[in-house]
């Protein structure tokens, strides 16, 4: 089936005027002023008037197989479904283990990733987790991210944090010495994901680490700079110096009430602090645990990262914090694409994988969605879920 999609609002992510746009395939084929076609091709004509068309989403940290444990067994979180990643624009993610990698495997992560890439997304992989030495299917990380085509990278790797496996700098440099050379032969990113918790030390192992070593610093992504307003300011020095920073979208009351500064709000600061939209993300962590520890480490509840709270987000930093919508939009779409190395993903051009949404101009409520060249969902409903949905 062959799409054309008359008279959008294009936003490459950069506002590109009113178009028509034909998909066919996995692709976009055309972008236009007009596009006609002639009346016996099957192609499905969808008027857009009062809509703009994005980029689908691209969530560069999803719990797929589920995560979380913290508070016992009965806190696993479920795993994600297609129609979890569909209702909130999502069409390209990377699933990740986290703390448990014990009772959640790497297999178990990417026979979930492969199903769902069979049910219509484009999905990929970090190996190992929290833990360092990192747990591979082979016998590296090296190994894991040249030979398995769905592994781009390592992580989430934790630091500054309670659960973390508290890494030396020697042993993060192996890691990510492994990464980067395992990226570099395969022509992957081969980045190291970091996850960073809220200790003291902050970002402080990773800029050691760049300081003690050859590594650049935009080998590693770190994660949930967000998370309190120190680790924010830590973030800023970070990006500021060249690297990539990542907030999190998903979050709680109780966790925003601890001090944690609301994502919308961190972008606006990063990108007042002059750092460029290309430099920084956000991410939804969905289907992670969001924990709640009083300041003795002790949890007091937990609650599951959403997937829909990159759309969230991206409506308040438009309408509550004032950020350009072509910027809000770069910062899940095109620069999480081009960190990853997703060279077909993050950007409506030609040639490009065709994954876009359609937005509500006036609202920017989620109305269609596309993934490699499937309609997904029309006019705000569901047309296809997963197998067991």
């Amino acid at each position: 089936m062959m799409y054309l999609l008359k008279s959008v609002h294009l936003y490459q992510p950069e506002f590109s005027g009113v178009k028509d746009i034909l998909l066919g395939g996995t692709q976009v084929l055309a972008i236009d002023d007009s596009i006609d076609l002639p009346d016996a091709l099957p192609v499905q004509v969808i008027d857009c008037h009062g809509l703009m068309a994005a980029p689908g989403l691209v969530d560069s940290l999803v719990h797929i197989t589920g995560g979380g444990g913290e508070g016992g067994f009965a806190t696993r979180t479920p795993e994600m479904q297609l129609s979890d990643a569909i209702s909130a624009g999502v069409t390209t993610l990377v699933g990740v283990l986290g703390t448990d990698s014990i009772t959640r495997s790497l297999e178990n992560l990417l026979a979930k990733a492969r199903g769902l890439d069979e049910e219509g997304l484009s999905v990929f992989c970090h190996t190992g987790s929290y833990q360092v030495p990192a747990r591979t299917l082979g016998d590296s990380v090296e190994h894991d991210i040249v030979l398995v085509d769905k592994f781009i990278g390592v992580g989430e790797v934790a630091i500054s944090d309670h659960r973390s496996s508290q890494p030396s700098r020697q042993e993060l440099a192996r890691l990510a010495s492994q990464a980067r050379v395992g990226g570099m032969l395969s022509g992957k990113a081969g980045i190291v994901s970091v996850h960073v918790g809220d200790g003291n030390d902050r970002l402080k192992p990773l800029l050691d680490l760049v300081e003690h070593s050859d590594l650049p610093i935009q080998q590693f992504y770190p994660t949930h700079i967000n998370r309190t307003a120190d680790l924010l300011r830590a973030g800023k020095d970070f990006a500021l110096k060249g690297g990539y920073v990542d907030l999190t979208a998903s979050t709680t009351l109780e966790i925003l009430a601890a001090g944690e500064v609301k994502c919308s709000t961190a972008l606006a600061e990063l990108l007042s602090a002059g750092i460029d939209a290309s430099q920084i993300t956000i991410s939804s962590d969905g289907f992670a645990s969001l924990p709640d520890f009083d300041a003795s480490g002790n949890l007091r509840g937990l609650k599951v990262g959403r997937l829909t709270s990159l759309l969230d987000e991206f409506r308040d930093a438009v309408f509550k914090d004032q950020v350009p919508i072509e910027v809000a939009l770069k910062v899940i779409t095109s620069s999480p694409a081009d960190i990853l190395k997703l060279k077909h993903k993050g950007r409506i051009r030609v040639q490009a994988d065709a994954d876009l949404i359609l937005l509500e101009q006036d609202t920017l409520k989620l109305d269609s969605v596309f993934a490699k060249g499937q309609l997904f969902m029309r006019d705000g409903v569901m047309i296809k879920k997963g197998y067991f949905e």
